[in-house]
C-alpha cells in the first residue's frame, strides 16, 4: 500500500513538472516566433534601403562619368584586344 502512495505521488510530480515545461516551452516558442517576424521586417527594410542606395550610387557615377572635370583626371580606360593565335 506505501509503494502505491509513493506511485502516486511521483507520478502527480511528475505530470505538474510536465506541465510547467510545457507552459515554458510555449513561451519561449512565442518569444521566438516574435523576434523571427521582427529580423523577418528588419531584413526586408535593410533590403530597401541597399536598393535604393545602389540606384543613387549607379546615378551619381554616371553624372561623374559625364563630367569634364572627372574624364581630364581619369580618362576611360582603354579596352585591350583579346590575344589571339597570330600574337603568340
Amino acid at each position: 500500500m506505501e509503494s502505491l502512495i509513493k506511485a502516486d505521488i511521483f507520478f502527480f510530480i511528475a505530470s505538474v513538472a510536465t506541465v510547467v515545461l510545457a507552459i515554458l516551452l510555449s513561451v519561449l516558442v512565442v518569444y521566438l516566433i516574435k523576434a523571427g517576424k521582427n529580423l523577418y521586417m528588419l531584413s526586408e527594410t535593410l533590403k530597401e534601403c541597399f536598393t535604393d542606395s545602389q540606384e543613387f550610387v549607379e546615378e551619381l557615377r554616371e553624372r561623374l562619368e559625364d563630367n569634364l572635370v572627372f574624364r581630364m583626371f581619369f580618362p576611360p580606360a582603354r579596352r585591350k584586344k583579346k590575344a589571339t593565335k597570330k600574337d603568340t
